[in-house]
């Protein structure tokens, strides 16, 4: 039996396209639209599974352009660029990599939430520059404030977790209350935000969340407060947020996603009290190493007829 041909469509960690091509017929999607069109001209109809990853995945017309498409496996915990309603609809399997990038996730929470508060990247500067402390204001401690999470899954928990050992006060804020944790529940964003002074966002995206964090959210948060988001760019109103930190309505932001990556504005570019990350939390060896085996493991066992090891539910 020949082996089945497999689209490789996005970004993939450094252990996959060797393990795919030991297996598979492999196809990679260049990064060229038209020559991408032009290799699902040629291929389209032989692809049935594909390697992608929570932010690179094809559109719907891409999709509609491989027939005979089985499965998707995605490397990242997002689902919002996979088109789940559509592959639902042509009974396309769908898997991601939930669980071993939250610890990384989590620490960086932390990094952001430390850089932001403690202004280390304009130190750093002012070192690099000649400068020491010229221009340098006093920074604001992280241990002992109060930190809302927008969000209290895996990601957010391990979050949590680790603010404890920084005496943080924890609350958070999602569709239904845990009765697992003993953290306060917020039944409101705008309550947490308003008895916060760090705001997390660890929700994903999608139209459920779309712009959750808007003005109103971000006055609550008010002028001490400081906004980290480590989940989706589409989940924060972005102008919103730059007239935020330009009016000085908060105190900064720490920011990994945004809301049209890789475009960054130009607005965030000039501003001191924001820290800026290229969608970069879970990129540790350790853990893009453990996403990518996932990928190659789920169509494996995809193709050798064994239980998918991490499905989209």
């Amino acid at each position: 039996m020949s082996r089945p041909a497999v689209l490789v469509a996005g970004r993939m960690p450094p252990n996959v396209l060797d393990q795919l091509e030991a297996s598979f017929i492999v196809y990679s999607l260049p990064d060229s639209a038209d020559e991408a069109d032009r290799m699902i001209d040629a291929v389209g109809p032989l692809i049935r599974g594909m390697a992608t990853n929570a932010v690179q995945a094809p559109p719907i017309d891409r999709l509609e352009r491989l027939p005979v498409l089985e499965i998707m496996a995605s490397s990242g915990i997002g689902t919002d660029a996979l088109n789940l309603d559509y592959a639902r609809q042509r009974g396309i399997r769908v898997t991601h990599t939930p669980d071993v990038l939250t610890d990384d996730v989590a620490d960086f929470a932390l990094l952001l939430m430390l850089a932001t508060s403690r202004q280390l990247l304009r130190a750093d500067r002012n070192v690099r520059a000649g400068r020491w402390l010229d221009g340098l204001s006093l920074a604001h401690r992280v241990s002992g404030k109060r930190l809302g999470i927008l969000g209290l899954g895996r990601i957010g928990q391990a979050i949590a977790q680790r603010a404890a050992a920084f005496d943080m006060t924890i609350g958070y804020h999602q569709r239904r209350r845990n009765a697992d944790v003993a953290y306060r529940y917020y039944d409101s964003l705008v309550a947490l935000a308003a008895d916060s002074d760090f705001l997390v966002v660890v929700v994903p995206g999608g139209p459920a969340t779309d712009r959750m964090v808007d003005a109103v959210v971000l006055e609550a948060l008010g002028p001490e407060g400081i906004l980290i988001n480590v989940g989706r760019g589409s989940t924060v109103d972005e102008p919103a947020l730059i007239t935020a930190l330009t009016q000085g309505d908060i105190r900064g932001a720490g920011l990994d996603v945004l809301a049209n990556e890789p475009q960054v504005p130009d607005a965030l570019h000039a501003l001191d009290n924001v820290v800026l990350a290229p969608h970069y939390a879970s990129a540790t060896m350790e853990t893009r190493t453990a996403m990518g085996q996932l990928v190659v493991d789920n169509l494996r066992a995809h193709f050798d007829g064994r239980a998918l090891l991490t499905p989209v539910a």
